[in-house]
């Protein structure tokens, strides 16, 4: 009995340590294996592991991508319209030491302000170079800049163990400030465009009207002469007629000019004609004969 009361209590510590000195490598993780502060070993491939229980101690980092957003700064082109940046990046830690012996045990969050500050170095130095506009910001030459920030950024990066793997630029909009004044520049520009367009169409209009009044003028003229030609043809064949008529019976043409006279004068109205009984213009109606011809 006196023995079990020894071999049991040994037995839980031999468990115990044993137990201690156990531990599983995760397939996402690279293994570092610690003793006093000073690396010992690194485990990479995945399974189980020893150490010394109570002198070694076990730190876990993530193998895969992660993600880091920046703080939204503001940085300003070559055309000195100011923006404000917000961009996002990928990394991965790619030689666990190497980041141990940087950041110490700050970690992944040492690691992540570290990086934070390299890479809005890195936009504002980009994006603040010569012949690098607002508009080239927010043109298709976008992608080429990230791609040279995010060179930029793994050179300085890799003191730190680390590998940049991608970085964008989330949004780059103009200041509120200058927002309001962009969007009434743009109004401007197209009112102004707007009255052009109105002036010119105004211009367009005022020759339409000017050839369409220069066509009716010359059609109506083209009209008045041709109905002066009709007419002077009508009067010189209704004279030829007369002439034949007058030629054929004088007589019987004088009679019928001196009808149309008498239609003409006695039509009735509000006019008065005052003459003597013996005037001439009314021969016929005295006498009812033609009168004779000298």
């Amino acid at each position: 009995m006196g023995k079990l009361k020894i071999i049991i209590p040994a037995v839980v510590v031999l468990l115990f340590l044993g137990l201690s000195s156990i531990f599983v490598v995760d397939e996402r993780e690279r293994v570092l294996v610690l003793q006093f502060g000073q690396i010992k070993q690194v485990k990479s491939e995945p399974g189980l592991s020893f150490k010394i229980p109570f002198i070694q101690e076990v730190v876990r980092y993530d193998a895969r991508i992660l993600s880091l957003d920046t703080e939204t700064i503001e940085v300003t082109p070559s055309d000195d319209r100011r923006l404000i940046v917000d961009a996002f990046t990928r990394y991965r830690i790619r030689d666990v030491v190497q980041f141990r012996q940087a950041v110490g045990v700050g970690g992944v969050r040492t690691a992540e302000d570290r990086l934070s500050s390299i890479l809005n170095a890195q936009i504002r130095e980009v994006l603040g170079a010569d012949q690098v506009t607002s508009n080239t910001i927010l043109s298709e030459e976008r992608r080429n800049l990230m791609t040279r920030i995010r060179d930029n950024a793994q050179a300085s990066a890799e003191g730190l163990g680390l590998e940049v793997v991608d970085v964008r630029l989330k949004k780059t909009n103009l200041p509120d400030q200058n927002l309001e004044a962009t969007f009434a520049r743009m109004r401007a520009e197209r009112d102004r465009e707007a009255a052009d367009e109105i002036a010119r169409g105004n211009e367009a209009a005022q020759r339409v009207r000017a050839l369409a009044d220069r066509t009716v003028t010359e059609t109506i003229s083209d009209a008045e002469r041709e109905a002066q030609v009709v007419r002077g043809e009508a009067d010189a064949e209704r004279n030829r007629i007369y002439a034949e008529a007058y030629g054929a019976d004088t007589e019987f043409f004088a009679f019928y000019r001196s009808l149309e006279a008498y239609q003409r004068a006695l039509r009735g109205g509000n006019s008065s004609m005052v003459m003597t009984p013996d005037s001439e213009f009314f021969e016929y109606l005295r006498s009812g004969e033609a009168p004779q011809t000298q």
